[in-house]
Order: C-alpha cells, then sequence, then structure tokens
C-alpha cells in the first residue's frame, strides 16, 4: 500500500491540510453567527452561499485548470481561499461573510478538480483502489481534525481564522515543490440531467436528497447541539465523531448492496437515515446516546451518496460514467444549496429539533420513492452489477480513481 501511494503522497498530505484548515469554517461560521443573535434562516442562508460557490466552482473551475494549468490554478485557489478565510476576521457580519462563503465555496471546488485530475494521472490501473481509499482517509481525517480548531481562540476571536488561514496556505507548498509533472487537461462528455434521471430515477433523486440532508447537517448541526446545551468543545466532539461515522459504514453497507437488490439497501439506508434523524430530533440533550446517534446518522447518511452513485453506475454505459457522475456531483450540490434554508426555515417554525426532522421528512420521502420504484420496476440482474465503491461528493474527476472504471470505455450499461 505504501509503494502504491508514494507517487501521490504530496497531494494527500496538500488535501488533509487543505480539509483541516476549512473543513471546519462551516462549524465555526454558524456558531459564531448563533452567538451573535443571528436568525437561523440567515444562518442557513450563509450556508447556502457555499455549496451555490461549489455548484459554480464545479462547472467552471475546469476552464480555469485548462487555460493556465494545474499547479498555477491550484496556487490561485488556496491563495483565494486563505485570503477569504483571514477576511471573515476583518467584518463580523452575516451579509459580509455569506459573499465570502460564496468564494470559498468556488475555490473549493476549483482545489478539488486541480487535486482529484491529478491523483488520476499519478494512478495506475492496479492502484486505482488504494489511491482512491487513501483519498477519502486524508479527506475525511482532515475535516474531522478540524473541528478541534473550534475552541482555539484563546484570547483572540480571530485566532481560529488565523490558524485555519495558515494550514490552508502551507497546502500549496507539497504541490508546488513536486519534481512530477502536472496532468494534461481531462474532459468528460456532456451528460443531461434528464438523461440521468430517466436512466436511474432513485440513484439521480437519491444524490439530491443526501445534498439535501447533508447540506443542511453541515450549515446547522452546530446550531442544534449548542442550543441542547453542549459547549464548544461538545459540539466539536460530536461533529468530529459523525463525520468518523460516516466512514465507518460506508463499507459494510456498500457490500450489503453488491450481494443483494442494491435498491433494497438504498431503501433500507433512507429508512434507518429517517428514524435516527427522528431520535436525534427528539433527544432533548448531550451525553452518550447524542455521540451514539450521532455516529449512526453519519455512516447511514454519508453512505447514501456512494449508493446512489453505484445504483447508477449499474445502468450506463461505461463510456458514460465519469460524464454521469458530473452530474450527480451537481444534484448533490443542488440539493446542499437548499438543504440549509429547509432546515433553517424548521428550526424557526419548529424549534431546535426542525433541523433532525427536515432531514428526516427528506430521508422518508426517498423511504417511499423507492419502495414504489421496487414495487413496479425489476431490478439489474445480481452478475451484471458493478462493484459498490466509497466515492467522495466533490468532482466527476474522483470518478476515474474508481477501480470500476474501465480504461477503455465499453458498452455495459441498460434501463431501469
Amino acid at each position: 500500500m505504501l509503494a502504491a501511494i508514494a507517487p501521490v503522497r504530496s497531494l494527500l498530505i496538500a488535501i488533509f491540510m487543505l480539509m483541516a484548515g476549512s473543513g471546519f469554517m462551516a462549524t465555526l461560521l454558524s456558531l459564531r453567527l448563533e452567538r451573535a443573535g443571528q436568525g437561523t434562516i440567515l444562518i442557513g442562508a450563509v450556508a447556502t452561499a457555499y455549496f451555490g460557490g461549489l455548484v459554480l466552482g464545479a462547472i467552471r473551475a475546469g476552464q480555469v485548470v485548462r487555460r493556465v494549468g494545474h499547479i498555477r490554478a491550484f496556487a490561485a485557489f488556496v491563495a483565494m481561499l486563505s485570503a477569504s478565510t483571514l477576511a471573515y476576521a476583518l467584518i463580523d457580519g452575516p451579509l459580509f461573510w455569506a459573499g465570502l462563503r460564496f468564494i470559498d465555496g468556488v475555490c473549493v471546488a476549483g482545489v478539488f478538480v486541480c487535486l482529484e485530475s491529478w491523483l488520476n494521472d499519478r494512478a495506475e490501473a492496479r492502484t486505482r483502489g488504494t489511491i482512491l481509499a487513501a483519498y477519502m482517509v486524508a479527506l475525511y481525517c482532515g475535516q474531522a481534525v478540524g473541528q478541534s480548531l473550534l475552541g482555539a481562540t484563546g484570547t483572540l476571536p480571530g485566532m481560529p481564522f488565523q490558524i485555519a488561514s495558515i494550514l490552508i496556505s502551507l497546502a500549496i507548498i507539497p504541490l508546488c515543490l513536486t519534481r512530477s509533472s502536472a496532468p494534461p487537461p481531462l474532459e468528460a462528455s456532456a451528460f443531461s440531467i434528464r438523461a440521468l434521471l430517466a436512466i436511474s430515477p432513485l440513484g439521480a433523486l437519491g444524490a439530491a436528497a443526501t445534498g439535501l440532508m447533508l447540506g443542511a447537517f453541515y450549515g446547522l448541526a452546530a446550531v442544534h447541539v449548542r442550543r441542547l446545551g453542549l459547549d464548544l468543545t461538545e459540539t466539536a466532539a460530536f461533529m468530529m465523531i459523525v463525520i468518523l461515522g460516516g466512514v465507518a459504514l460506508q463499507a459494510p453497507l456498500g457490500h450489503l448492496s453488491d450481494r443483494f437488490d442494491r435498491r433494497r439497501v438504498i431503501v433500507l439506508s433512507f429508512a434507518a437515515t429517517a428514524f435516527v434523524s427522528m431520535a436525534l430530533a427528539l433527544w432533548p440533550g448531550g451525553g452518550v446516546p447524542l455521540l451514539v446517534l450521532g455516529a449512526l446518522f453519519g455512516g447511514l447518511s454519508f453512505a447514501l451518496y456512494p449508493l446512489c452513485v453505484a445504483q447508477c453506475n449499474d445502468r450506463l454505459l461505461a463510456a458514460d460514467r465519469v460524464a454521469a457522475s458530473g452530474r450527480l456531483v451537481l444534484l448533490y450540490s443542488i440539493g446542499a444549496a437548499l438543504g440549509p434554508l429547509g432546515g433553517a426555515v424548521f428550526m424557526s417554525v419548529i424549534g431546535t429539533g426542525g433541523l433532525f426532522l427536515f432531514i428526516a421528512l427528506c430521508a422518508s420521502a426517498m423511504l417511499v420513492f423507492g419502495l414504489w420504484r421496487q414495487a413496479f420496476f425489476a431490478p439489474v440482474p445480481a452478475p451484471a452489477q458493478q462493484d459498490f465503491q466509497i466515492v467522495p461528493r466533490t468532482t466527476p474527476m474522483a470518478s476515474l480513481l474508481d477501480p470500476n472504471t474501465p480504461d477503455d470505455a465499453a458498452p455495459a450499461g441498460q434501463t431501469e
């Protein structure tokens, strides 16, 4: 394994440092806005701005990379992200912060386009699975470790922003000093959302619903647990446990979906997510039960997107998988942009538990839709299913690291 990841170790270090520096910003900003007495709707709008930037960045960042090259584009995106992170300490206002979050989203999308296409270029057919696994570990561990910076205020309110900016800035060094050449630009063929919905309605709508749920969670979960009475350290621990729990159940659920009708596993996962979300909505305080529920929520909800990707890939031509992954990422990002607003409305009307009630309703809607698809449409035969693979919710470039993606596109699709 070490030999497989040696050619990309500088990329993995950069990913870890970037996520450690930027992965906790959503939590930090939500808590700062809550402490300043801002309304839940406004907090949700600031979270939405980030995912709106992510959508735009996913669409446009590739053009920047093609124009100036990977290293220059990466340095530009990281420099802008570092500058915007410092700028939060200048003006303590939600509208200003919403503008910065939009810039953050664009920059993060650009960074992922650069890193994932570079990882794919360095990977060989026999090492793609190992490199993808290492990438996921670096991504989620960086995001989890970054939550510990929530309490790093000391005597200066701006200290978390400064530490985050330092980590983000240092991420430039491994790539700027690498001796490996930058990859050539990669372009995927066009694939429409309408075509994806026609081929796999459950997979496509499931990706969007997962975005709704996780966008709401990232934008407002810290506000939810703070209103339950948790302090900063406990809030950071809750967020960290959810993220690490999100890694734990993806592989087991994926292997189950390889052995049985994948739609059944997706439906059961949505059902379990709805149940756990209702339990979180009703739980009145902190303690070990809250952490256990958080770990279960992370494990179930984080597994939904790769399960939906696998559901789509079972029905796609091999040549269309990379292009279709771009539409799935876009559907997820659009859902994630709308999720914080939906969660904020529920919290404003119902109270603290409204966030997880909103998530439970999203999961329940997909549960009903999945049961309908199961009842009236035949599954893909087990021999025709591809092996499940954990994939990140970042850019289409990550799909090229999937060991199931053939080096030469061979027709292998069918409709649901």
